[in-house]
């Protein structure tokens, strides 16, 4: 298992943080917590930039959470250029992260704004890969 399972165009073979791509294919988005000194990371960090500690644990996102900022993209970047348009969303979560990432296509344009409640969905390309949306919640 390597962590060029993750998202469309694959940036990385390995990483650190390898297992946040086994907790997606368990259908789980999940951050890391400093055990030293209890600072919360999302995306997940292999070391706090805080204390310095390389003493990481997992923490499970679960929400719901609150979107505070989105936009929609009419271009894309190479690898996206058939997805647009697409939203693009922050969400703030109770476990005291914001998550960036795609918001579902199902969320019709007039509800989208800020303080939608909305979950983490994981999304499998069906190649093999594997990410997260934010859906309604």
């Amino acid at each position: 298992m390597s962590f060029d399972q993750f998202g469309v165009i694959s940036f990385t073979s390995a990483t650190k943080t390898e297992k946040f791509v086994e907790l997606l294919q368990d259908n789980r988005l999940s951050g890391t917590v400093c055990k030293s000194c209890g600072a919360k990371f999302f995306p997940p960090r292999s070391d706090c930039s805080f204390c310095l500690s390389d003493e990481m644990d997992w923490f499970g996102i679960d929400g719901p959470g609150e979107l505070i900022s989105y936009t929609t993209a009419m271009y894309a970047p190479a690898g996206f250029e058939k997805d647009v348009p697409y939203s693009l969303g922050v969400a703030e979560f109770p476990e005291g992260v914001k998550v960036f990432g795609r918001l579902d296509k199902s969320i019709p344009d007039d509800q989208l704004k800020a303080g939608l409640k909305v979950k983490v969905k994981v999304v499998s390309s069906g190649e093999g890969r594997v990410s997260y949306e934010l859906s309604a919640a």
